[in-house]
C-alpha cells in the first residue's frame, strides 16, 4: 500500500512526523514490512534515534523496528548491542555521535534494531549513497522529532508525512495543521533556470539579497532576517523581483516587511525549501490574503500522508471519519490509514 508510492521511483525516502507519537515509526515499519514481503533490499538510517521499546520522555510504549536479513543499516556503533538483530559491520565511518561512530552494516540474522544515524545532513546523504552502492534498492531516512530537515530535497527524493490524533484532541485542528505543513512542503519552485542559478548562489553564500528584474543582485548587509523585516523592506524597489532569504522565514520577519513597504506584493520571497518556513496556518493565511508570495528553490516531493486515529493519551477519532475528512481537504496527495487500513 505504501511501497507502491516509492518503489521504482525514488532512491531516498524520508519519513517525518507532525509531532511525537504521530505514527512515524508505524509508517516506517509498514514500509519495511512491505519491502520484506516483496524481497526488496533496503537501506535504513535515522536523524535522531528510533527503535526503543519505550519513549524515555513520555514513558509510553513505542513500536520497535524489525529488520530482515539483508537489510543495510547506518547507525551508531553502540546501538548494535541494544537490539537482537545480528549485523555484520561493513564500514566504520568517521562520522561521530555521542553513541559512537556511525557504522554501515548488513543484517545477517533478522531481528529488532535501534537506529541512531548521523547528525549532519551531509553525512546522511553520504551514508545513503554508500548503502545504495552496496545494493539497497532505496534508502529510508527516519526523521527526528520536530525536525523536518530530513525532507530537504538535497537529502531525500521523496517524503512521507505521518500525522495523527496526537497533534490535537480537535480533529479539525489536526487536519488544519497537516494541510498547512503539506502546503508548505509543496510550495512551487522558481521555474527560470537562470534565476534558479542566481538564487542558489545567494543561498550557498548565506546572504540575504534582492534580485532585480535585470538580475542585478543587491546584498543586504545584515546577518539574519529574523528581526530585520523593516530593514529588508527599505531595500525593495519597483524593479525588484526576488527577496532571497537563506535561513528561516518566520512570522515577525514577514509582519515587519509588510508594515514597512507596500512593494512586498510585487516580489517573491524565496527560501531554499518548505522546511525553512516557521509560520502557523492562521498567520500564513493572513499573509497570503495580504498578497505575500513565497517560492522555493527546491520543491519537496511529498508522496504520501499517513494518519493514525489513536493518541497515546487514550483518546481517538473515528478512523473512517478521520481518514475521509483528511482526504477531503488534501486531494492531491494520497492519504493512508496504516493502523486500520484504507486509502
Amino acid at each position: 500500500m505504501l511501497i507502491e508510492h516509492v518503489r521504482d521511483k525514488y532512491k531516498t525516502v524520508s519519513i517525518i512526523g507532525m509531532s511525537k507519537n504521530s505514527g512515524k515509526t508505524v509508517a516506517l515499519n509498514h514500509l519495511i514490512g512491505e519491502a520484506m514481503y516483496d524481497d526488496v533490499v533496503i537501506g535504513l538510517t535515522s536523524i535522531g534515534r528510533d527503535g526503543e521499546g519505550e519513549d524515555v520522555v513520555t514513558e509510553t510504549e513505542k513500536p520497535r523496528i524489525y529488520v530482515e536479513m539483508g537489510t543495510l543499516v547506518a547507525t551508531a556503533k553502540e546501538m548494535l548491542s541494544l537490539g537482537d538483530a545480528n549485523v555484520e559491520i561493513l564500514d566504520v565511518t568517521d562520522y561521530r555521535t555521542p553513541m559512537g561512530n556511525i557504522i554501515i552494516g548488513r543484517v545477517r540474522t533478522s531481528g529488532y534494531i535501534q537506529i541512531a544515524g548521523p547528525q549532519l545532513l551531509s553525512e546522511i546523504r553520504a551514508v545513503s549513497e554508500t548503502m545504495l552502492n552496496l545494493g539497497a534498492e532505496f534508502v529510508i531516512i527516519d526523521g527526528a522529532l520536530d525536525r523536518i530537515s530530513s525532507a530537504d530535497p538535497n537529502i531525500s527524493e521523496a517524503t512521507i508525512l505521518a500525522s495523527g490524533a496526537v497533534v490535537s484532541r480537535d480533529m479539525g485542528k489536526v487536519i488544519e495543521e497537516t494541510s498547512h505543513v503539506a502546503s508548505l512542503l509543496g510550495l512551487p519552485a522558481i521555474d527560470d533556470e537562470e534565476d534558479r542559478t542566481i538564487v542558489r548562489n545567494i543561498i550557498e553564500q548565506d546572504e540575504i539579497a534582492i534580485v532585480d528584474e535585470d538580475n542585478t543582485v543587491r546584498v543586504i548587509p545584515i546577518k539574519t532576517a529574523l528581526s530585520a523585516g523593516s530593514i529588508i523592506g527599505e531595500h525593495i524597489k519597483d524593479e525588484s523581483k526576488y527577496l532571497v532569504i537563506p535561513g528561516s522565514l518566520v512570522k515577525k520577519t514577514v509582519t515587519d516587511l509588510t508594515r514597512s513597504s507596500k512593494k512586498y506584493k510585487e516580489i517573491d520571497i524565496v527560501v531554499s525549501d518548505g522546511t525553512k518556513i516557521f509560520i502557523g496556518p492562521k498567520d500564513w493565511l493572513i499573509f497570503k490574503r495580504q498578497g505575500v508570495n513565497v517560492k522555493v528553490l527546491d520543491e519537496i516531493n511529498l508522496v504520501a500522508i499517513t494518519v493514525n486515529p489513536f493518541a497515546p493519551q487514550g483518546y481517538y477519532f473515528k478512523p473512517a471519519e478521520f481518514l475521509k475528512s483528511m482526504q477531503t481537504y488534501i486531494k492531491d496527495i494520497p492519504v493512508i490509514d496504516l493502523v486500520l487500513g484504507g486509502e
